[in-house]
Parts: C-alpha cells; structure tokens; sequence
C-alpha cells in the first residue's frame, strides 16, 4: 500500500501547485473562494498522507524488531475488523446578539464557511456555505463516509471561514483601508501602516491569524480561510440518532472572518463494522440433535454474520436471501465450546449455548473435518473480539446513508448579455444567432418585427426551398472579451 500512497501524495502536491496558479489567476469572487479551499484541503492532505507514511514506516521498523530471538513472548497479532463511518444531518447553529444585529442593520456581514473532515489519511469536505445575519444554522445535509475506519477512531471536524468583502471585488477593501490610513496619519507613519498592510519588510505576520488585520500573503493573493472551531469525535459518540457534540472555538470576534458560534453542533454519527454486515464466515455443519449418534444430524449452510448464525438447507437460499431454517443468537452472552471428544461420538463438534428469558438452549454444530472446526472456532474468537472492540455498533445493525454524487460548486449568475453567451463558428454564424433568439424566447421562432405593420403585405420573407442540412460545429469560437 505504500506505492499507492506515494502517489496518491505526489498527486496533491501536483494539484497543490495548480491551486497557487489558479488562486492568482481568478478574477471572480467564487472562483477565488473556491480555489482557495482546494488549497487548503491540498495542504491537509498532503499532511496526512506524509504522517500516514512515516506511520506505516515506524510500523514496518517494530515488527522487524519483534522478530528476533531474543525477544520474549509471541505478540498478540489479532486485530479488529474495519467498518465504515458516516457522519450525516452536519449543523452548527448561531448566535446572533441583538446589539451586533443592529449595528451590522446598515451593511451586512458575510463569510463563506465549510467543514473539512478527517479520519487518519482520508479526508472529506462538504460544500461551501454563505453565511450571514439572516442564518440561524449552518446546515450540511449531505453524509460523508469513512470506508476504512477501526474501532480506536477519531474524527476530525474543523470549521473554516473567509470573510467577504461587502462591495467592489474582494482584494479591494485593505488597499482602500490603507489609503485612507496613510493620508489620515500623515506621511511618515501612514507609509508604515501601508508597508505593513501591503506585507512589505517589518510588516506583522497576517497569514496565520495573528495579526491584527489577517490579510492574505503577498505571494498568494486572494481569499484566506481561517479556522473558527473543531472537535473530535470517536466510537463514543456512535449512536444511531441525532446528537450535540461540543465545539472548542479557535476564533475571536475581532476576526474578519468571525461567525458567532453556540459552541455547539449537532449530527448523526453512526458506525456499521464488517462483521456486522458482510459474512465472517459460512460452510456446511450438521445440526446434531440432543441425545442422538455423532454421524446423524440435519446438514445446514450456515453464515455468521452479524448477530446471528443463520442456517439455510443450502448455498442458493443463502443467496437469494430467503427465510434461513434456523437462527442462533450469537452475542456477547453466548458461550461457545469445542465438543470434540476421542473416541466418544461427537467429532470436531462445538456447542453454542444461548439463554432465552430463563432457560438455557444448547445447539450442538458438527464440522466435516476437524481443519474445518478449527476454522469455525477461530471465526468465533475473532468475531467476539470484533464485537467487544466495536461495542455499541455491534448491538444492532446501524443505518448509513448512501451520499449523492457531488455537483460542481453554484456559481453567480452571469451578468453579460446576449453578446457573452454566443460561441459562434465562422461558418455558420447566421444559423447560431437564430438558435440563440429562439432559445432565449422560450422555443418561439422569432416574429417579424411590429414596425413591419405600418406597411401594406405581408413581411418579405426568403425563398428558399429546403435548408441545407445542418454540419457538426467545429471547435466553438467564444466572442467574450472575459476568455
């Protein structure tokens, strides 16, 4: 897995780069937000991933050391299955106060904000979100899934904001600050505060959130997203329901890119390990009646999974997930035992013991070879163990929500005319303008135009008899002065 790893790191360093070039090339308002969060999230990752390496190599340096003699005792080397973690119905509410509601009356105050989510190397973000004085919650419905999580997790949620400028373009309001600074202090020490509003030598660091005005780099020009608040979620939290985790606020109010937080936020966390939804292990066993001989029985296909044995009168039914003939309860009360006795009648055979209200039930499973008996017994073990690490997740099969496809981010609505939105090929111009009126008049031909009634007839019209059929266009030609 370490190749995979390294490409997949060699991968965000290349988009990492692409960011920074796009960051200093956006013109609109959204691109550059944008642009600036898959520079945050390429940062993140590429951290993760340069920590998830030295893990792996610190791991691989411990069990070369395990390995000689003159270590004492054989290791443990037993481990937990994987599950799958989903975190879903993601809000945060607000708090708005009365006397900030009045004074932000005149101009309003705006931030874009999302989450970044990580579990060990894997890291998720939702959609980014305008907030302002007219939301009370910051909601991300959408779920996020965790593939490769194990029981000891922790989840990782941060809260990110950048502060909009409330007019003209966003780069526009510390130059304007600076201006008027520097020619209400008077030279000499106006020139310092603009020196150091524009990041020149001697300027205070406004990059990493302590300086007082937290603008961006002068190397990377644009939008900054600052951390409001986090928290960490682990198997503790897991419950199959809406729940409040607190937030530890990483922010202050002096900050442009201020919300007002409860220090609250609420979600459904839920966990679904593998033993709980896929087979642990299945094969045939015969179902040995009490009091009877060892070779009599009914043969059964049975799979564990989950919370029960399930027994089926063959594989097929197994696959068509039909009624099975019979349902052991396995749980963290059951007991299970080998029955493998020499010479006694009951080869490779294991008893699993349930106890129903008052009343204990013994059912007694023969395997057809005693490789086979171990093989059902180890299944056991690992899958008591399975279920003692995962504890709660393992009572009952959680739902988790399956999360929709990912649309390209909303952008503003465009604000050019009928001129912008032509891509017109030099061989068929007159046809593509008369797509577009017809488009923009909801599918109606064009009409004569009405000065046309002043005069006696009907509207010249051109005769033609057939229109010639229509070539595929070639490679648009875009008349926007924009592109």
């Amino acid at each position: 897995q370490e190749p995979e790893m390294q490409r997949k790191l060699e991968r965000e360093l290349r988009l990492r780069e692409g960011a920074l070039k796009l960051l200093g090339a956006c013109s609109r308002p959204e691109q550059a937000l944008e642009a600036a969060k898959g520079l945050l999230l390429c940062n993140a990752r590429v951290l993760a991933y340069m920590a998830e390496l030295q893990r792996r190599k610190e791991a691989q340096v411990l069990r070369r050391t395990a390995r000689r003699p003159s270590d004492a005792g054989p290791m443990d080397e037993r481990l937990p299955c994987r599950g799958t973690v989903c975190v879903s119905d993601l809000r945060i509410p607000l708090m708005w106060k009365d006397t900030e509601y009045f004074r932000n009356k005149g101009e309003l105050h705006r931030c874009a904000v999302f989450c970044l989510l990580q579990l060990g190397a894997e890291i998720h973000d939702t959609p980014m979100v305008l907030v302002d004085r007219t939301l009370t919650d910051i909601c991300f419905e959408s779920p996020i899934l965790f593939s490769e999580a194990g029981p000891d997790f922790e989840l990782k949620v941060e809260l990110y904001s950048a502060g909009l400028s409330a007019g003209g373009t966003q780069g526009s309001t510390p130059r304007k600050l600076a201006t008027r600074l520097s020619t209400s202090l008077g030279r000499s020490s106006g020139k310092r505060v603009r020196a150091a509003m524009d990041g020149g030598p001697g300027s205070p660091p406004g990059n990493g959130g302590t300086g007082p005005l937290l603008l961006p780099a002068p190397n990377v020009p644009g939008p900054k997203f600052h951390l409001l608040a986090h928290a960490v979620l682990s198997l503790a939290e897991v419950q199959d329901g809406f729940r409040t985790h607190d937030l530890a606020i990483a922010s202050n109010e002096e900050s442009s890119c201020w919300v007002p937080l409860y220090g609250s936020m609420c979600c459904r966390l839920a966990a679904q390990p593998r033993c709980m939804s896929s087979p642990v292990s299945t094969g045939f066993l015969q179902l040995q009646q009490q009091g009877s001989e060892a070779q009599s029985g009914t043969r059964l296909y049975c799979v564990l999974r989950g919370t029960d044995l399930l027994c089926y009168r063959g594989p097929d039914e197994a696959e068509a997930g039909l009624e099975p003939a019979l349902t052991i309860a396995i749980n963290k009360e059951t007991r299970i035992r080998s029955t493998e006795r020499e010479g006694r009648g009951q080869p490779h055979g294991m008893a699993v013991t349930n106890r129903y209200g008052g009343e204990e039930v013994t059912h007694t499973l023969v395997a057809e070879s005693r490789v086979e008996a171990q093989r059902w017994m180890e299944a056991f073990w690992q899958h008591f163990y399975d279920m003692s690490q995962w504890k709660q997740c393992c009572e009952e099969l959680m739902r988790i929500e399956v999360p929709p496809p990912r649309r390209p981010p909303a952008m503003l609505p465009r604000q050019g005319s009928l001129y912008h939105e032509m891509a017109i090929d030099p061989s068929d111009d007159i046809e593509a303008v008369t797509d577009i009126l017809t488009r923009r008049a909801g599918g109606r031909e064009p009409g004569p135009p009405p000065w046309l009634s002043l005069f006696e007839g009907a509207p010249p019209r051109a005769a033609s008899p057939s229109p010639p059929p229509r070539r595929p266009w070639g490679r648009p030609r875009t008349l926007s002065l924009d592109a």
